[in-house]
């Protein structure tokens, strides 16, 4: 790391250190704890975190730390919130997650690192989609969407985001690769996602698990929209058109079709049934004007008493006791994560297709959480990326994080000048 690359390094961990202090320091002043030794323990946690990373990543030689720096500091807020609802106590579930999203990280950026590479694994992404779905069929009991362990629960339709949006990345070489089908022109990897996405529409709705529908849809459209319109490429509007018309017809079938439950969620008026389907939602605005901008203090809140509280509504938890210009910040902050890849371009086709996949998972599943917990959209019951209290889902944003930041700074092996890769290669170019 050059001398200019290290005062940025220090710089940049000493911001994401100061901003924890400050919010443990506000705790101290304004939460609700039983005894400051829990506050100490709670800030040690916090602060050891913070160090522990920063030493860590010296071990990894990246082009641009930005995205990693943003990770530990969204995931320490996290664990500050989700240390406080109710009261202030070290979460250590929480913070086990946390490190368990940071390991995924690092081995999502492994894994992606060389798209070369990654261009010869399709068909081991299609059996890992393939064997998740066949788990959450086989495993998670009578349409259910866990897997029950005893001592903990996985959830995998989680795993199948990232393994999914891999199935969906796409390179330029791949959709120059047509077969003749009747009249038309088809590129057979497209079919292939096409064929994935019902299959996992039939797989949430068998497992009545809706409510992550639309990300899954999301990662789709966005890998469908980056494999049609590669460099060079031309769209007809009549295409554009009709796929937009199919879309709309698509959603009327589902509305039509959707079980009682879910039409039930479509046209609720939550006050005039606030002790029914309207419940959470109604609770969940009730706390968010009662936290006003700078909420009411944390560990002062009401809205842990209501079920969800640390998942599915957690951002009313956040407003409630820390405010709405807080809980907008930290939404403002994954959003500018997300937004790396414009700043600094993804490093190939493979990796920019990639990348869209994953914003397109985070952004809708933020929307769905958000949008819900506000009565803007029905509620959904998905959780909150990085905040909200989850093994799968803290582990799976990790991991796809780590994917958006293999494609900001690959590292790329030179080959061996005397291998025997090296030299099979210069006979090929040489014949």
């Amino acid at each position: 790391m050059e001398k200019t690359g290290k005062t940025k390094y220090i710089f940049s961990a000493i911001f994401v250190l100061i901003a924890h202090i400050a919010m443990l320091v506000t705790m101290s002043h304004n939460g609700n704890y039983a005894s400051p030794g829990k506050l100490i323990v709670l800030s040690l946690a916090v602060i050891l975190l913070d160090i522990a990373y920063f030493i860590a990543m010296l071990f990894f030689r990246q082009t641009t730390y930005t995205i990693d720096f943003m990770l530990i500091f969204i995931l320490n807020i996290s664990l500050i919130f989700q240390s406080s609802f109710g009261g202030i106590e070290l979460s250590v579930k929480h913070l086990l997650t946390c490190i368990a999203s940071l390991v995924a990280c690092r081995l999502g950026y492994m894994l992606c690192c060389d798209h070369k590479w990654l261009q010869t694994k399709k068909k081991p992404f299609y059996i890992a989609s393939g064997i998740i779905m066949l788990s959450i069929l086989t495993l998670t009991g009578s349409r259910s969407m866990w897997i029950d362990l005893g001592f903990f629960t996985l959830q995998p339709s989680e795993f199948l985001k990232p393994a999914f949006i891999l199935v969906c990345t796409t390179y330029v070489a791949e959709q120059q690769n047509k077969i003749k089908f009747w009249k038309f022109n088809i590129v057979p990897e497209n079919l292939i996602c096409t064929a994935f996405i019902i299959l996992i529409c039939g797989l949430q709705w068998w497992c009545r698990d809706l409510g992550s529908l639309p990300t899954f849809v999301a990662i789709y459209l966005c890998g469908l929209c980056a494999r049609l319109c590669y460099p060079k490429a031309k769209l007809s509007k009549k295409l554009i058109i009709t796929g937009i018309a199919l879309i709309g017809v698509l959603a009327v079938i589902a509305i039509i079709l959707a079980p009682p439950y879910v039409k039930a969620r479509l046209f609720v008026d939550i006050w005039s049934d606030s002790s029914g389907d309207g419940y959470q939602q109604s609770r969940a605005l009730i706390a968010i004007a009662n936290g006003g901008w700078f909420g009411k203090g944390a560990g002062k809140g009401d809205l842990h008493n209501i079920f969800a509280y640390d998942t599915d509504i957690v951002f009313a938890s956040i407003c409630e006791e820390w405010g709405l210009f807080f809980a907008v910040m930290v939404i403002a902050v994954i959003l500018i994560m997300l937004a790396c890849p414009l700043v600094n371009p993804p490093r190939s086709y493979f990796h920019a297709t990639l990348a869209t996949g994953v914003c397109s998972a985070f952004v809708v599943q933020m929307a769905l959480n958000i949008f819900g917990s506000c009565n803007m959209i029905p509620f959904t019951g998905v959780t909150l990326p990085f905040i909200s209290q989850g093994g799968s889902s803290m582990v799976t944003c990790g991991f796809m994080m780590g994917m958006i930041i293999a494609g900001q700074s690959p590292v790329f092996k030179n080959p061996v000048a005397g291998s025997k890769k090296n030299k099979k290669r210069k006979r090929v170019k040489a014949e």
